[in-house]
């Protein structure tokens, strides 16, 4: 392969999947072999603690195609997803999860597409399969209030799984975020993007390693990296309070001066009190989570830090930022 040019780089990020990455190396190997190209596998691990890092050495030793990137310690995935692109030699890059819920078998749908001409082909869900229904519907309602706040046109359903031309991969890597939402990312430069339907399948072993927490964050990344709208409710929210008090402001006034019926005192005012805090600390949260973000960039550290790379030359890719 070394003397080929690399036409496909499928990235693999891997946070203690040593349960699954024999099996997926073993049908992503089945896959890129029958397109009949030159190809790298470039497995990234996030920090693992179980045997994922030991098991993806032996198939570096085994596979000259695949490569091996090891962090020093859990920087998230989409960090992971970012390294593997940075380190891709590829004129496709293919980014694929171990957990076999996308099916392998799509890539071959998405490099006939490349191959049409378009430069961003993502795998849009029609069906989850072995997941709850309240991570479905979570998942449903996630994309398409992101759709609706996003300044950029989302495509709904549309996970990380994907393939995007080598011209994609060069602007995405040079974009200095690091509150990284790839995906939002590459809709936001544009390009000529497409879709390819599939079922994702239930996970070929193991757990998910997305918890409730993770998940939540990653939608707060999705929204405020693309969106300014929740400042602007809380603007809009913050103004209808407001006019709602001095209207009801008049109401007492009247009912005291004009009217013998009492206002009831003390339950009303508590009642109102608590509402308008709750709403100065959902717009303080808000505010909170925008400047959060600006001092993480502020800071100007790199979005991940090496432990160890294989497979590759001396005078490879170097890391972000």
């Amino acid at each position: 392969m070394q003397e080929k040019k690399c036409v496909y780089s499928v990235v693999v990020p891997l946070y203690n999947e040593e349960l699954v990455i024999n099996e997926t190396y073993r049908v992503l190997k089945k896959v890129m072999d029958s397109t009949g190209e030159p190809y790298e596998i470039i497995l990234v691990n996030d920090g693992s603690y179980d045997r994922t890092l030991e098991i993806s050495k032996q198939i570096c030793k085994e596979n000259k195609n695949v490569r091996l990137v090891s962090f020093s310690r859990n920087f998230g995935h989409q960090a992971a997803i970012t390294a593997g692109m940075e380190f891709a030699c590829g004129q496709a890059i293919i980014v694929i999860d171990a957990d076999l819920q996308d099916p392998p078998e799509v890539i071959l749908e998405m490099i006939k597409k490349w191959k049409e001409g378009f430069d961003v082909i993502y795998g849009q869900r029609v069906e989850r399969q072995g997941e709850s229904f309240f991570k479905r519907a979570t998942a449903k309602i996630y994309y398409r209030v992101l759709k609706y706040m996003s300044d950029v046109d989302m495509p709904v359903d549309a996970g990380d799984f994907r393939l995007i031309d080598r011209k994609v991969c060069d602007a995405l890597n040079k974009l200095p975020e690091r509150n990284r939402y790839v995906r939002g990312l590459i809709s936001w430069l544009g390009f000529r993007q497409t879709s390819v339907k599939f079922v994702r399948k239930e996970r070929f072993a193991g757990e998910t390693k997305y918890s409730f927490k993770k998940m939540l964050k990653f939608a707060f990344d999705g929204i405020t990296a693309f969106s300014h709208k929740p400042l602007k409710i809380s603007g809009y929210l913050g103004f209808f309070i407001s006019l709602s008090s001095f209207i009801y402001f008049v109401v007492i006034i009247y009912r005291m001066l004009f009217t013998d019926n009492m206002v009831p005192g003390w339950i009303i005012l508590a009642v109102i009190v608590l509402f308008v805090n709750g709403v100065i600390l959902l717009m303080l949260g808000t505010l909170g989570e925008y400047i959060g973000r600006i001092y993480d960039e502020a800071k100007g550290r790199p979005l991940y830090v090496l432990d160890e790379k294989i497979g590759f030359e001396e005078e490879g890719n170097k890391p972000h930022g």
